[in-house]
């Protein structure tokens, strides 16, 4: 027996007038709702909805459950809405929890619940009617019962869910940043409470996605898309087939593949967008409140491939599934005139594939109805006045009718009115009015008009926010402005400008210069008003988050610790005529990984891109030498000096280094000569640094000396400097980080330097250190004095034709490369034929070994460990020199010179590698504590040396 059938045996034994009845029937009710919720028999709730005013007649006013049964019947009305979208029952689900929160006063057990239903219910009546005020009445309704539900309460979920889905429907309504910023926020937190296993998991996931998708549309951030499309998958793992919702997800995952198609352009993107719109529409049948949309979507997508690959099936069912979606959205629907405008515009391209004059007309027509839609005032009106005018000289080609082209004239003279000279739209629209003109006055000459695109409303307004929209994707997320303190977002520093006396003087002039010098008058503005300053420092104790600052002036907050530095820094920012200035301390989320993960990708371009940078060294009084502070061995502090083009350092009371007036301390030849002391960087590279690869080995020396707080930062710090875009992934050790760097770099120049180091050995690849300061060894100079010597007394010419089949393996070697964490490295190789010891010492603990290998000089090496009894055998190692092409001349034909050189080159000493060979034919390096230089016995033994591939692991 169900739950059902034992509460209808006990309200059998209670018959009316009989105490307790109403309990029976409001238990018998609420047994109804369950199984609705899991069998959708709307018998059972219109049941339930019986009983339950039944109920309501034996508990009126006064009654101590009376709130129980209007909240409980407001809930299945509200259930009903879900159904059946019958208005008067949410507005009646409405009415009735009203009632049940009057009587669930504040410290009631029940009225956080009463408060989440009605604003549950009140934001679905704004999106019926799109009233303003149910939306802020149900936010307000929201953060009352979040209030009432604080962490580690079993509902907490439920209400950071529905309040950031408030927050999502007003910024859908009023676009303002903030509330999807707060929908962002509270979501992430709901979907944290709602682990693995949750049954609201799905919900969680699915609409985070959906905000991010937002974002992504706001401020096209790729990681905001990438993040969506992560989200939308797992939901849809969670959402199997049968699963209600799973045609929300297909839907939402198609719209996320198919902007990063937009985007990125992949077809890929494209194809999966296809094939899961149509899944979402196999699921969303004839009545389904979302037909349309989808119908829509999936036509559009079709329309991209149509584009893409000019294929007319495609286009065909592209018109075939907007006429469908057409069909649906009827007279007063909002969305009624962007389907006629996408049908119209299918039907246009399917005549200028095959003419038939039927489309054409038919995409008059409809362009004629979507036109009707637009007011006077409407941003869109310009690009249908356009689209319509081109439709209309297409039929006036095909048939020449004067009505026509005369309307075609006057549409596009409209337009023209509606926009800018000067605007990207208004010349296209001059342009196809001439040819309507030229068409008019000489019929006979077939002038067709340019392609265009859409014409949107622009004036100089939208022109001037979308330069600055642009120059802001390349700045920090955040700047403080320095003349109030405040930490601004990307949305307020344009509102900074628009309010600015620099936005007024810009509007005018723009009116009275010439219409080609206007671009660059815009851009000379914004990019001034919009410079920024960038600080380097130290961290040190109660450095500001970005928590602590957010809404604040830091000029109104306390001067102690981090904030007083922060103040000093804007303060000298403020100085220097600047009015953004950026810190690492509070103007990244650090608790967004994907933000953290942006700033650390782009550290490098801001620094680079800063008008200034400004240097605290808070460990260098005002008299002294600034190479002994600690600024100079901190890992990130690298790329900061190296990036700026314009760098100025301060000492600990903020007086400038040395009291030194330059506007840049990299021209001032005192301070690099300091600078090259302090960090062993040639001055050429302080003052004309290029992030690349480039001399590798070098880089990591210079960061060989440098420490970070977090082990793995110190690769992290570098990935600007090699110009690399890696994962930032926290938690990992130091050691993978670095090796992720290192495959990076031979993967992309090959570059066998960085194999030139002394020290332990990584567990990521025995060629890599485990720590970077294993670079702080010199390579070995070049000896001009030995480079003479060698050739004159080891060159015969009897070894030209040795030397030249040695320079064909070397030049056909492949170039170095990392699949799998197996190097593949072309190496000349001299196998070991004797290996041993010398003699131990117990005290240092080491071990001194003699090495003989062919073509070698014999070479002693002392080690912290003695060599496995696998190292002594006969033909274990090989004593190794690592090779890339590149360290040949480049000129493929050796004459009596080059070969003197290649020659000389390899006679030199070098610095080896001792590898062990292991099964699969595998190799490993060992004995990397000790620095190995080798040296060939003569010249025969160069030009016999053995190239060889190997895989080192």
């Amino acid at each position: 027996m169900d739950d059902v059938s034992r509460k209808r045996a006990d309200l059998e034994s209670c018959p009316p007038g009989s105490n307790g009845r109403d309990v029976a029937l409001f238990n018998l009710a609420v047994a109804l709702r369950n199984r609705f919720k899991e069998g959708k028999k709307f018998g059972d709730l219109d049941e339930a909805i019986t009983l339950l005013r039944d109920v309501l007649q034996l508990r009126p006013s006064g009654h101590h459950d009376r709130s129980s049964s209007l909240y409980e019947l407001a809930l299945c009305l509200s259930n009903r809405y879900n159904s059946q979208r019958a208005v008067a029952d949410l507005e009646e689900a409405v009415t009735l929890g009203r009632a049940a929160l009057e009587l669930r006063p504040p410290g009631h057990p029940d009225r956080a619940v009463s408060l989440y239903s009605l604003a549950c219910d009140l934001r679905k009546r704004f999106q019926k009617h799109a009233r303003r005020y149910d939306l802020k009445e149900a936010i307000q309704l929201h953060r009352a019962a979040l209030e009432l539900r604080p962490s580690g309460h079993p509902d907490r979920s439920s209400s950071l869910h529905g309040l950031a889905f408030c927050f999502s429907n007003r910024y859908d309504s009023q676009k303002a940043v903030a509330d999807l910023e707060q929908a962002v926020t509270l979501g992430r937190a709901a979907l944290e409470l709602r682990l693995p296993g949750h049954p609201d998991r799905a919900a969680s996931l699915y609409n985070l996605a959906c905000d991010l998708r937002k974002r992504f549309q706001k401020h096209a951030r790729m990681y905001d898309l990438k993040e969506a499309i992560e989200l939308h998958r797992a939901a849809l793992e969670l959402r199997p087939p049968g699963h209600p919702q799973r045609s929300s997800s297909l839907h939402g995952l198609a719209r996320c593949l198919s902007d990063k198609y937009d985007s990125q352009g992949l077809v890929s993107d494209l194809a999966e967008a296809v094939t899961l719109g149509r899944a979402a529409l196999e699921l969303r049948l004839p009545g389904h409140p979302h037909r349309a949309v989808s119908l829509y979507n999936l036509a559009s997508d079709f329309w991209r491939r149509f584009e893409k690959h000019a294929r007319m099936g495609d286009l065909e069912e592209a018109i075939e599934l907007h006429r469908a979606a057409l069909e649906l959205r009827l007279p007063g629907h909002h969305d009624r005139s962007v389907s006629l405008h996408e049908l119209a515009r299918c039907l246009s391209a399917r005549y200028d594939r095959q003419g038939a004059v039927a489309d054409l007309e038919e995409a008059v027509t409809l362009e004629r109805a979507a036109l009707e839609l637009y007011p006077p005032s409407h941003r869109k009106r310009a690009s249908s006045l356009h689209d319509l005018a081109q439709c209309l000289a297409k039929h006036f080609r095909r048939q020449p009718i004067a009505a026509d082209l005369d309307e075609a004239i006057a549409l596009e003279q409209e337009a023209l009115q509606l926009l800018t000279p000067g605007d990207p739209s208004y010349d296209i629209s001059r342009c196809c009015l001439m040819t309507y003109f030229q068409m008019k006055i000489n019929p006979e000459v077939a002038i067709m008009s340019p392609r265009a695109p859409d014409v949107p409303h622009f004036d100089v307004d939208q022109v001037v926010r979308g330069l600055v929209s642009e120059t802001l994707k390349t700045m920090p997320t955040r700047l403080l402005h320095t003349h109030t303190g405040v930490l601004c977002t990307k949305d307020a520093q344009i509102s900074h400008f628009m309010d600015s006396q620099q936005y007024s003087q810009l509007l005018s002039s723009c009116r009275r210069c010439p219409p080609d010098q206007r671009a660059k008058l815009i851009h000379t503005t914004i990019s001034g008003y919009f410079k920024f300053v960038m600080f380097s420092h130290r961290w040190g104790e109660g450095e500001p988050l970005l928590r602590d600052v957010e809404g604040h002036s830091i000029y109104d907050m306390t001067t102690k610790g981090g904030l007083g530095k922060l103040q000093s820094f804007c303060l000298r920012a403020c100085e220097q005529n600047y009015l953004w200035a950026w810190s690492d301390t509070c103007c990244i989320d650090k608790d967004s990984s994907a933000e953290l993960q942006e700033a650390i990708g782009s550290m490098f371009a801001w620094y680079r891109r800063s008008a200034l940078t400004i240097v605290h060294l808070s460990d260098i009084p005002n008299t002294g030498s600034f190479w002994t502070s600690e600024w100079f061995r901190r890992g990130w502090t690298l790329q900061e000096l190296l990036a700026p083009r314009t760098i100025l350092f301060y000492t600990q009371n903020w007086s400038l280094y040395k009291n030194l007036a330059d506007s840049n301390h990299k021209t001032d030849a005192i301070v690099i000569e300091e600078l090259e002391k302090a960090t062993g960087i040639e001055s050429q590279f302080l003052t004309d640094f290029s992030p690349g690869m480039d001399d590798a080995r070098s880089r990591l020396r210079w960061a060989s000396w440098r420490h970070t707080t977090r082990d793995e930062d110190i690769a992290y710090s570098l990935f600007g400097i090699f110009d690399l875009h890696l994962p930032v992934m926290y938690g990992e050790s130091a050691e993978k980080a670095l090796g992720r760097l290192l495959v990076e770099i031979i993967s992309h120049s090959g570059d066998i330097s960085i194999l030139d180091w002394v020290g332990e050995a990584s567990s990521f690849h025995s060629c890599f250190p485990a720590h970077i300061t294993s670079y702080q060894t010199l390579p070995l100079p070049r000896s001009p004095d030995t480079d003479e010597q060698l050739l004159g007394m080891s060159w015969q010419p009897s070894l030209s034709t040795a030397l030249r089949k040695l320079c064909r393996s070397l030049t056909e070697s492949p170039l170095p490369e990392f699949i799998n964490r197996r190097l593949t490295l072309p190496c000349i190789t001299h196998g070991v034929t004797a290996v041993w010891l010398k003699g131990d010492n117990a005290l240092s603990r080491s071990y001194k070994y003699r090495i003989l290998a062919s073509g070698l000089r014999p070479l002693e090496i002392t080690l912290p460990t003695k060599l496995e009894d696998a190292a002594m055998k006969q033909g274990a190692l090989q004593l190794v020199r690592p090779w890339h092409s590149k360290l040949l001349s480049p000129s493929a034909e050796l004459d009596a010179t080059t070969e003197k050189q290649l020659l000389s080159t390899l006679e030199r000493p070098f610095h080896a590698l001792l590898l062990i060979q292991l099964p699969h034919n595998e190799y490993k390096r060992i004995a990397s504590s000790t620095l190995i230089v080798a040296q060939p016995v003569d010249s025969g033994s160069v030009v016999h040396s053995e190239v060889r591939t190997l895989n080192i692991v």
